[in-house]
């Protein structure tokens, strides 16, 4: 009797447990639908493991930055690199020598580093040598990275749309993925937003 009400509070846990990633994730303030060519990839961001990053990047969605974006460096089986909105605007400012090297006009972050797991889906800050220098770029997890684990700012999720994060345009490996002629981000918003 006693080994059956374990496993009902067990059961009951992990349902609540599951109704409040649920919950999280179809938070439209905590929602980036990234368009791209192919159509949209929603993101569910984790304000709960960091919260200065995932303010700075709605910020950025709110204020277009991200629009039109590419994304300059892609390696195939790791991982899809986009946000440098000061040289990769592909509509105003892109500049393919210096895409990857620029923030935005918003300061550099303190690394929030977590306990979680970079693995397929996964959405990252870069940053440079620096654990303290991630501003506006992110990457998106094509496969796991156990040696990012701890060492890089985890932002997000992808809920939906992995499968056209997979066709994003991948770059030269021997350059460490420069993309050339790469895609982009068409569109960024936040869900609780007007469209």
């Amino acid at each position: 009797m006693q080994l059956r009400k374990l496993a009902s509070s067990f059961v009951v846990f992990a349902g609540l447990l599951a109704g409040s990633v649920s919950a999280f994730a179809a938070d439209p303030e905590n929602t980036m639908i990234i368009t791209l060519k192919d159509g949209d990839v929603t993101v569910a961001l984790r304000p709960d493991l960091a919260p200065k990053h995932v303010a700075q990047i709605k910020t950025l969605v709110r204020e277009g930055a991200y629009d039109n974006v590419v994304f300059h460096r892609v390696i195939d089986g790791f991982m899809a690199q986009t946000g440098d909105v000061e040289f990769g605007n592909q509509k105003s400012n892109y500049n393919p020598a210096r895409a990857g090297m620029g923030g935005s006009k918003l300061p550099d972050l303190p690394a929030e580093f977590s306990n979680e797991n970079f693995k397929r889906g996964v959405v990252g800050m870069a940053r440079s040598q620096d654990p303290n220098s991630a501003n506006s770029q992110f990457f998106i997890m094509f496969d796991a990275a156990p040696s990012l684990d701890g060492q890089y700012t985890i932002v997000g999720d992808v809920e939906k749309g992995m499968e056209l994060v997979d066709g994003i345009k991948k770059g030269d490996a021997a350059q460490n993925g420069v993309v050339s002629d790469p895609d982009s981000m068409v569109k960024v918003r936040i869900a609780a937003d007007a469209k």
